[in-house]
């Protein structure tokens, strides 16, 4: 039951098969028993009450696709009755008063919350090691990562410890994480998702998104999470759609752009043959190939480590051990309790990221570094503008290899920053992207590690995006397959 898609899943309770009480059973007794370090927290009492009100809803008919389902979310969404701690030292124990809207909207629809996810600590990292509870471990070699910042969420689905989980995404930490656990996870276009009540780190770039096996299972779960919310001064005024609406359209006569920079020099040859052999598998559906350029994709990466850290010094100013959060037992003067506190609190992976904003945006480097990033920034999003006049789709690596070992990279930020490269710009300029499982490549010792296939669309294109991930896994098998251990 455990390596059921969200979608056969919900078959299997409309038709009584299982009980959500079951399910959810099912799912608390792997997790407990599992060596992921998935979970952060886990409160069985909360999990069963909430599976027995949809059961209580099944029965009277009061249903919706999702009613009954468990779902997991990761810990940057703040959530009633179970803790919300961004994966920081500085949140440990906080548990929010309200729910963010997302974790309300799946609870509106009768969805079981399992419990949270771990992952970077406040979203910042590319494999799950920055968390203070503990690095996350891939379920299909639990000596590599699973990517960052979404890590838990993916290990998890991939683990059959949740079929479905929330993820968020400020520069590929859905679509990243999903490509190296060999699930399908989907970021939409900036302002869609609700940001309120998601612990923010960049909040220009910041966007929540499902995570789950197959395109078909995240159509169904963004038909719950895009809408507008007053309440977040970014979100978009979208008319009401059903997501899952052209999933079984045809996909004859699309038109793929395959950036040339995608490509190039630093991608590993295995994660290269598997895109090439998806692109391939595109062009047997009727699809056809473009040659595109984005030229400005090297420019990602640094534009990216200007604005992101900015926005994080500004945000992340608020835990100061006055309010919330964790405070220094020991301490002098108002002064010295706010040092000692962030100097406990944070990891550093945040402190550098803060040290960064801070430097940047201070009186005489504002102009030189900031601004500049910003013009970049729009520059980077014309790239897309002009390449989505070629093509209606852009398709290429979600990252440049395969999961890396634990460990290997800690000491050098820099070749964790460059596992985004392919990621970042889609982000920078707010546009939906998603990946999908699409072979796999040789890890550092030999094992079989996930590649994905990163689709990128224009602005509100997700239900077409969705359509195209489907037609691939309707002709192919690799969302099927599951790590050896699960």
């Amino acid at each position: 039951m455990h390596k059921h898609t969200l979608t056969e899943l919900s078959a299997q309770l409309k038709s009584k098969k299982i009980s959500a009480v079951e399910l959810a059973q099912l799912y608390l007794q792997r997790i407990t028993s599992s060596e992921l370090n998935a979970f952060i927290n886990v409160q069985p009492e909360f999990t069963l009450a909430q599976a027995k009100e949809a059961d209580a809803r099944i029965a009277r008919g009061d249903i919706t696709a999702l009613t009954g389902l468990p779902i997991a979310h990761k810990d940057i969404f703040v959530t009633r009755d179970w803790t919300s701690t961004a994966g920081s030292k500085m949140l440990s124990g906080y548990i929010s008063p309200f729910d963010a809207t997302v974790v309300e909207q799946f609870r509106n629809a009768g969805m079981v919350t399992l419990g949270k996810l771990n992952c970077d600590e406040f979203a910042m990292g590319s494999s799950n090691e920055n968390s203070f509870f503990g690095a996350v471990k891939n379920p299909w070699d639990t000596t590599a990562v699973p990517g960052g910042s979404s890590g838990g969420s993916a290990a998890a689905i991939a683990g059959g410890l949740a079929p479905a989980a929330t993820g968020t995404d400020t520069g590929g930490s859905i679509r990243q994480p999903a490509a190296l656990c060999g699930i399908t996870g989907i970021k939409p276009t900036y302002g869609s998702v609700s940001r309120y009540g998601m612990i923010a780190f960049a909040s220009s770039l910041d966007q929540g998104g499902p995570m789950a096996w197959t395109a078909e299972d995240c159509g169904l779960l963004l038909n719950s999470m895009i809408s507008f919310d007053q309440r977040d001064s970014t979100s978009i005024e979208r008319a009401p759609e059903d997501f899952s609406r052209y999933l079984s359209d045809s996909i004859k006569g699309l038109k793929i752009g395959v950036p040339r920079e995608y490509l190039g020099a630093g991608l590993a040859s295995d994660v290269a043959d598997a895109v090439q052999a998806a692109l391939k598998e595109y062009e047997k559906l009727g699809a056809t190939l473009v040659d595109i350029s984005l030229p400005k994709t090297s420019l990602a990466i640094p534009v990216y480590y200007v604005i992101a850290p900015a926005e994080a010094s500004s945000n992340l100013s608020r835990f100061d051990g006055v309010r919330y959060g964790h405070r220094a037992k020991n301490y002098t003067d108002l002064s010295d309790m706010y040092c000692k506190t962030r100097s406990e609190g944070f990891g550093d992976e945040v402190k550098r990221r803060i040290l960064v904003g801070a430097y940047v945006l201070s009186h005489g480097y504002y102009d030189a570094y900031y601004l500049q990033a910003q013009k970049i920034r729009r520059l980077i999003a014309q790239d897309f503008q002009d390449a989505f006049k070629q093509c209606d789709v852009i398709m290429g690596p979600v990252a440049p290899t395969v999961a890396w070992d634990l460990g290997s990279k800690v000491n050098d930020p820099v070749a964790n920053y460059l596992a985004d490269i392919y990621t970042l710009s889609t982000s920078l300029a707010g546009l939906p992207g998603m990946s999908i499982p699409v072979g796999f490549g040789q890890g550092e010792k030999n094992s079989r590690r996930p590649v994905g296939l990163q689709l990128i669309g224009n602005y509100f294109t997700e239900a077409k995006l969705l359509n195209i991930a489907h037609q691939y896994q309707l002709a192919t098998d690799w969302h099927k397959q599951r790590p050896t251990q699960n």
